[in-house]
């Protein structure tokens, strides 16, 4: 069986990547089903030592137990719901709510909706989205959220030569203030280019700080080769993986925060290797995220592969308004479809 294969956002990254090129960045760096699905442990690995226990109550073990089982969704391959995963901290979205956002930057229209509309005219397409899968899954809450990309993988050099643009804290500051228009939760996106995570963390990290702000990391704008990004697809480690987790981990614990959301993008076998040592930790929720593009079969295919194949914690999976159209059945896929997917995203993201 051929394994489907989706180009992600890299087309349209490279559309703007010329527009984003000379933006100024003023970012500055700062410092079967059972009661047991979930084990009451701080962290889950092969091979490793588990840390000394959090002073902080866990969330509610049967309520989570029963949410992991409903976004499980009736799957029969002993892959989902996660075993011997870690109980989250108190305050944790995931399973209880279904995020659901809008992507892209404020300098352009082409990188997604949160950029492509202005404010008003955005919220009134996000909270239209937000109505359709309330009614889709009433039992689930939405918590909407602007997932933007504080961090753009370029075409060209930069002053750095790490073929990367950051945006500005006034950029970031402007989508803190549109996302309080509507209790919104907001996911700061990195596309770390010749750069590396370890560099570019500190930079948003104020903003991280902040218990309504997440993380998500794009392995398609990872290059570790050297390689120019849009020339070929990315990849990062279990290892870098890891190194983030634990990054989060320790602010969450150091600052008494909520657990942060952490989104990895995925739609080929390379852009995560090693996905199985991924480490997993209470004060972390991490999301693989399907994010390649297509008519619905071959997004399916993706996930299929990519996302159900490899569990890691739990899933999400990506609509393109536009690309997603370009062959038939040239439609976009319905929450009642993604619903029946075993297991069902419980992070959505519209681009």
């Amino acid at each position: 069986m051929k394994i489907p294969y989706l180009p992600g956002k890299l087309l349209a990254g490279l559309a703007t990547i010329t527009l984003l090129a000379n933006c100024t960045s003023e970012a500055q760096k700062v410092t079967g089903p059972s009661t047991h699905l979930a084990a009451a442990t701080t962290d889950s690995v092969a091979g490793e030592t588990a840390e000394p226990a959090v002073d902080k109550a866990p969330v509610d073990t049967a309520a989570y137990n029963a949410a992991l089982l409903k976004v499980a969704n009736g799957d029969t391959t002993g892959r989902w719901p996660v075993k011997k995963q870690p109980y989250p901290l108190a305050g944790a979205i995931l399973p209880f709510k279904r995020i659901v956002v809008y992507y892209g930057n404020l300098h352009s229209k082409k990188m997604g909706a949160l950029g492509e509309y202005a404010p008003a005219e955005m919220w009134s397409r996000l909270n239209a989205e937000v109505k359709r899968w309330e009614k889709a899954d009433p039992t689930t809450p939405v918590q909407v959220g602007l997932h933007y990309i504080a961090a753009v993988a370029s075409g060209t050099p930069g002053k750095d030569g790490k073929y990367i643009n950051r945006m500005g804290n006034s950029q970031i500051d402007s989508v803190m203030k549109i996302a309080k228009m509507h209790n919104a939760i907001v996911f700061l996106d990195l596309q770390v280019a010749l750069s590396t995570l370890k560099a570019e963390l500190p930079r948003i990290e104020k903003y991280l700080e902040l218990p309504n702000v997440h993380l998500g990391i794009d392995p398609e704008f990872s290059m570790k080769t050297g390689a120019k990004p849009g020339t070929k697809i990315g990849t990062f480690d279990a290892e870098d993986i890891n190194y983030t987790t634990k990054y989060l981990a320790d602010m969450v614990k150091r600052l008494n925060l909520p657990p942060k959301v952490f989104v990895l993008h995925r739609f080929t076998g390379k852009m995560v290797t090693n996905s199985q040592n991924i480490k997993l930790r209470p004060e972390v929720q991490v999301v693989m995220h399907m994010d390649g593009w297509g008519e619905p079969d071959l997004k399916l295919g993706t996930y299929r592969h990519f996302i159900q194949s490899e569990p890691v914690q739990f899933t999400g999976f990506k609509l393109f308004y536009k690309n997603d159209l370009k062959k038939a059945p040239h439609r976009l896929m319905t929450p009642e479809e993604l619903l029946k997917l075993k297991p069902a995203p419980i992070y959505i993201q519209y681009q």
